[in-house]
């Protein structure tokens, strides 16, 4: 009889011997700006006021405000989010200067870790937010608090009853965005799975 060779299969990913286990800590990642606007629109409270992300539309001659806040008194406060230094220095080569007559105050968000670099920064008139995460959280939960209060600007008005609405209009526009993206998730996961 002959001897016959064996062949032997190419290792795949699961017959593939380790060679060494990692150790190292998994890498801590930065808090993300969605997390940042669900821990101001906490702060501000989405029961007490109309709270909207990304307005950049549908307020003639507004500039685009991160998110946009209509307090009770038909008064609007405007948050900017900046996540890096060099992100808060290139706003302040914006033309508009988050001017406007109908925001009555205005604020930077800034995760706590950059206050102490960027808070001498920030224009005395602007209100600053920090964003951080909790230590006694057992989850990455995100939250924030006011640091320095806003200045209340002077010759503010209050929006109208229809730039009001316009803008609670663009709030529940996002909602149905929102709910095509979880579905087309959905979708995708569903395929995975057999």
């Amino acid at each position: 009889m002959g001897v016959m060779a064996v062949r032997r299969k190419k290792p795949t990913r699961r017959t593939k011997k380790r060679t060494s286990k990692k150790t190292s800590t998994p890498k801590k990642r930065g808090m993300t700006t969605v997390e940042m606007e669900d821990a101001i629109s906490r702060l501000f409270g989405i029961r007490t006021h109309i709270i909207v992300p990304n307005v950049s539309w549908g307020l003639p001659g507004m500039h685009e405000c991160d998110v946009f806040i209509i307090k009770k008194s038909g008064y609007a406060v405007e948050v900017e989010i900046k996540r890096t230094k060099s992100d808060l220095l290139a706003d302040f080569q914006k033309k508009h200067n988050h001017d406007d007559e109908r925001i009555r105050e205005f604020y930077y968000a800034l995760p706590e870790k950059l206050l102490e670099t960027c808070e001498e920064l920030i224009p005395e008139h602007a209100g600053i937010i920090s964003c951080y995460t909790s230590q006694w959280s057992n989850r990455n939960d995100v939250y924030a608090t006011i640091k320095r209060k806003a200045e209340v600007r002077k010759g503010s008005r209050k929006l109208t009853l229809e730039e009001q609405f316009k803008v609670a209009k663009l709030g529940t526009m996002r909602i149905w965005s929102l709910k095509k993206k979880i579905i087309k998730l959905q979708d995708a996961t569903s395929k995975k799975v057999y």
